[in-house]
């Protein structure tokens, strides 16, 4: 099947015939008829359905859902890692993933080495053989697409265990199980949901890794409640044609930031002029829905524009119907020290622009009509 239909496809509820799966909003099951399940935090069946469907659209053995895409992250670290194990992650990736690593695991007696915003060094960086490879495969905020292809193929090699935030790319624009990753993770409250309602986490991956995760996941409580799982697994339905659109749309507003007279430089993978199209054009489907870009100015210039659009809305979130525009250095990223930002390539005049599927012309004039109050 192909993934608009996965995206639409549920289990139809055996005992009632439901074709759209309800929401068991219990916290426990009758025993023994509910011995599979027993207790909400440790399973639910709505909570289970939205598993198994990002398992099918990633193309996994298993999935698993959490109550936030860090709720994913730490939970799956705390399982794979132990003292004296050896984690890469790399500089340009969710302010809060590098605070998780540096801050946290290293407490713990992780040795956490940070690779710089470059291909070619973190390849060369995997090759020393670490335990886990964290990734991002689109960074967040400057869209530099990593090459998983390669990396993929030398984790193999190593065997270390190649772990894809995948948020930005969404299984439609990327598998990276296709690539060798053996953990998948989402922070499934942007895009894949969908409509900027919800907070959920989802991982998926080969079986034998997801099996400990879930048995962490119990242990530590970053479960989801059955309601969000519901409202993600309908927001799934729409995913690929969302991302039809919001691809269309991010390239042609990637195109005019370009051409602007008050912009100083676009990150937007689907252009030529970015230093990682060449990788993307090879292991993207799509370029995504994300567009950042650096205006004519200082921080003071960025915010004006953020806060001068009228159809665009600033919020720090992304991944929606609705297009949202926020500053990284004062938001998303503000837990980084100036000196951390600046090697993650963000600077004070970077804003970030979340493309959703409004009419295109009436972002592109929006954000022109900003652009003018500078």
């Amino acid at each position: 099947m192909k993934d608009s239909t996965k995206s639409v496809r549920e289990t139809i509820d055996p005992t009632t015939g439901a074709i759209v799966t309800p929401i068991y909003q219990t916290s426990a099951f009758l025993y023994p008829e509910g011995e599979r399940y027993r207790y909400s935090r440790e399973v639910n069946p709505t909570v289970l359905e939205l598993a198994r469907k990002i398992a099918e659209l990633e193309e996994a053995e298993a999935g698993l859902a959490f109550s936030s895409g860090m709720g994913a992250i730490s939970t799956s670290l705390l399982t794979l890692l132990r003292p004296g194990s050896k984690l890469l992650i790399h500089v340009d990736m969710f302010g809060r993933s590098v605070r998780f690593a540096r801050d946290y695991l290293t407490s713990w007696g992780i040795k956490v080495d940070v690779a710089p915003a470059d291909n070619d060094v973190m390849l060369e960086m995997v090759k020393q053989k670490y335990d886990v490879v964290f990734v991002e495969s689109i960074t967040n905020p400057t869209l530099r697409v990593i090459d998983i292809e390669s990396i993929g193929k030398v984790c193999r090699d190593l065997g270390s265990t190649l772990i894809v935030d995948s948020t930005f790319a969404t299984p439609i624009n990327q598998k990276p199980t296709m690539f060798g990753a053996s953990l998948v993770v989402h922070s499934a409250s942007k895009f894949i949901a969908g409509h900027n309602d919800v907070i959920t986490g989802l991982i998926a991956g080969k079986e034998e890794i997801v099996r400990p995760i879930d048995q962490m996941r119990r242990t530590l409580g970053t479960s989801l409640d059955p309601h969000p799982a519901f409202l993600t697994i309908r927001g799934m339905k729409t995913l690929k044609i969302r991302m039809d659109v919001i691809n269309s749309n991010a390239m042609k507003v990637a195109e005019f930031l370009e051409n602007h007279k008050k912009v100083r430089k676009v990150y937007y993978p689907g252009l030529k002029s970015h230093e990682t199209h060449n990788v993307a054009k090879r292991v993207l489907k799509g370029y995504g829905g994300v567009v950042s870009f650096e205006v004519k100015g200082n921080s003071e210039s960025a915010l004006k524009v953020m806060k001068s659009t009228k159809v665009i809305t600033p919020a720090q979130s992304l991944g929606g119907v609705n297009s949202l525009i926020s500053h990284p250095a004062t938001m998303s990223h503000r837990t980084l020290s100036p000196e951390e930002r600046k090697a993650s390539g963000i600077s004070d005049s970077l804003l970030r622009l979340s493309v959703g599927i409004e009419d295109v012309e009436d972002l592109i004039e929006d954000l022109d009509r900003a652009l003018s109050s500078i």
